[in-house]
């Protein structure tokens, strides 16, 4: 049985489209029962679509209807577009950091 007050990290090294989001789903809610903290690593994530992004928010719904939290501690670029085309960043509220030598392709 998990540690109820310990943060637990995840990985999503998939995309997170229409085909994933089953899968993906049971993973993060689990998460959520488990673990007081989340930690979400999506800085692999090569696809991101509608049904991915619906999934990012009923799994911070559920973290914030049990009082937990769940935070993104990696943005790809196709989480940072999505996020940015919804306009969703402050609701996810977390810091987005862009790789350096992405950033770099960009100046």
């Amino acid at each position: 049985m998990a540690t109820k007050n310990r943060t637990h990290k995840i990985a999503i090294v998939e995309d997170m489209t229409i085909y994933t989001a089953s899968t993906q789903k049971l993973l993060l809610l689990e998460a959520v029962a488990n673990y007081h903290e989340l930690d979400l690593d999506l800085s692999q994530v090569g696809e991101m679509d509608t049904a991915g992004f619906q999934l990012l928010l009923l799994t911070k719904r559920e973290a914030t209807k049990s009082d937990k939290t769940v935070r993104i501690t990696g943005h790809s670029k196709a989480v940072r577009e999505l996020l940015d085309l919804y306009n969703m960043n402050s609701y996810f509220g977390d810091q987005l950091v862009i790789p350096a030598a992405e950033h770099a392709r960009q100046a």
